[in-house]
């Protein structure tokens, strides 16, 4: 399915059957397209940094603590900063790929997919991409509905806590939480445009902040008040081997966390023409990953000095204080509200490439490309069969899965390991290199292999701590009969 990325004939076919990723004409906006006969687009460089924090401070951001309680205090910073800034400059590099060739004047790629092609052709490697690309975009909503459930869940035992006291057995079902918060992802999945949900955007983003930040100020509240814990060099007291798988699994959370890079393009696409998109997004990439990179040291160091060894896998669940359970219930609906618009956000290129191809594929089907109209009083829009079926049936396979594997450290770590190094590092190295035609051996060419080299040797740790942990809790756990 994803070994096609479509081409300029195929974006003309799509436009004679309607699809709303079609070039338009002027009847379909106020008159202004852009030179790809899109409506005009009319993103800034600040919608652009709503887009991306949203992605960025996300679930990831919740583990971080636990992260550094398994590294310690020199491996856990030295790792964040290694982590965040190589995807940061990745994400600096991808921007200048939204065109080809040439940056400011070239061709628009609409996709990451469509920069790959286009910059390193229709190779194996290509293909692999592509794979991985839809694989880990799939997968990171099952992570987001992990993250969600758990919040849910600890809003409604902190009001069993405080109903029947802080020693009540207060025990309850993810499966009712996951089933609802699927339910509203099926919904708002019907939206058609990604243009259409930036006013989601910006509230994820507020959110996103908010609850960061409780965190941040429950933890240094509790430093200094005196009651924070007392870190060890290397995480929990467990055995050597112990220690090293957990150490694994942490550098696998922190890598989930900047997972950001994939939607990249998605965003770009939002940007106004004047001036030029890349430089626009170079900004909106530094700001937004300048905040990403403060909020991950402060959570996860000020965590980790609040709670030391004993530190919580979601850093809100170790604050059962009486005195702050307002604040933890606020962030935990902060989490709730976040998720709900990064989990569209970063589903939105897997929607668009099904459906493209979908219409590609059965360019005279009824089912696949009728747009019918609807209104209701004032309001007014289209429905397509194709895209309530098929958005609907992936809303409730990622709800069956989120239900089967609830396992937050473990799975956001595999999922960090999975796109660290392919999508947001390598591959956008690898189209830099081509774009400003590199030289083999030389200075700058051995400097981005061996960052390359780096987070390979990152993902892969990552990646075998994960299936491990996974491994070792599908062992002793029950399908769909899971409670906390």
């Amino acid at each position: 399915m994803v070994n096609t990325v479509l081409d300029h004939q195929t974006q003309n076919e799509l436009c004679e059957s309607g699809s709303e990723y079609a070039p338009r004409n002027v009847e379909d906006g106020d008159g202004e397209v852009d030179d790809d006969g899109k409506s005009k687009r009319t993103g800034t460089v600040w919608t652009a940094c709503a887009h991306i924090i949203t992605t960025s401070i996300g679930a990831g951001v919740l583990s971080l603590a636990w992260a550094m309680s398994q590294l310690g205090w020199v491996a856990g910073i030295c790792t964040m900063l290694f982590c965040t800034l190589a995807a940061l400059y990745a994400a600096t590099l991808l921007a200048d790929c939204y065109r080809f060739p040439d940056p400011v004047t070239g061709k628009r790629n609409y996709s990451y997919m469509e920069a790959v092609k286009a910059y390193l052709g229709g190779t194996i490697l290509y293909k692999f991409c592509g794979w991985m690309v839809y694989l880990n975009l799939a997968t990171i909503g099952v992570g987001f509905t992990i993250t969600t459930t758990k919040s849910m869940v600890a809003i409604q035992k902190s009001h069993c806590h405080r109903k029947n006291g802080g020693d009540a057995p207060c025990m309850f079902s993810n499966i009712p939480h996951v089933v609802a918060f699927g339910i509203v992802e099926i919904l708002l999945s019907q939206l058609p445009n990604f243009h259409k949900i930036s006013w989601l955007s910006k509230l994820a983003a507020i959110t996103s902040f908010g609850y960061a930040f409780i965190g941040i100020g429950l933890s240094l509240s509790k430093i200094i008040t005196g009651h924070g814990g007392k870190p060890t060099v290397a995480g929990v007291d467990l055995s050597s081997s112990e220690k090293i798988w957990r150490m694994f699994v942490a550098a696998g959370d922190i890598a989930f966390a900047c997972s950001y890079a994939l939607v990249l393009f998605d965003i770009q696409d939002t940007l106004k023409s004047s001036p030029p998109e890349n430089k626009v997004m170079k900004k909106a990439v530094s700001i937004g990953g300048l905040a990403m990179i403060i909020v991950f040291l402060m959570c996860g160091s000020l965590g980790y000095a609040a709670f030391g060894d004993k530190t919580p896998e979601n850093l809100l669940a170790g604050f059962g204080d009486d005195m702050a359970f307002w604040l933890v219930d606020m962030a935990n609906v902060f989490i709730v509200l976040h998720i709900v618009g990064a989990y569209q956000v970063l589903c939105q290129p897997v929607f668009r490439i099904v459906e493209l191809l979908a219409r590609r594929r059965w360019k005279r089907s009824k089912f696949i490309n009728k747009e019918t109209p609807i209104r209701i009083r004032k309001m007014s829009f289209n429905i397509n069969m194709f895209r309530l079926s098929w958005r609907t049936a992936y809303g409730v396979v990622v709800t069956f899965v989120a239900i089967a594997l609830p396992f937050f450290s473990d799975m956001l770590a595999l999922l960090g390991a999975i796109g660290y190094w392919p999508l947001i590092i390598y591959i956008p190295l690898e189209m830099h290199i081509e774009q400003k035609k590199i030289g083999k051996l030389t200075i700058r060419w051995f400097g981005l292999h061996l960052l390359s080299f780096l987070c390979l040797l990152l993902s892969l740790a990552a990646a075998s701590g994960a299936i491990r942990g996974l491994y070792k809790s599908l062992n002793t756990y029950k399908l769909f009969q899971y409670k906390e």
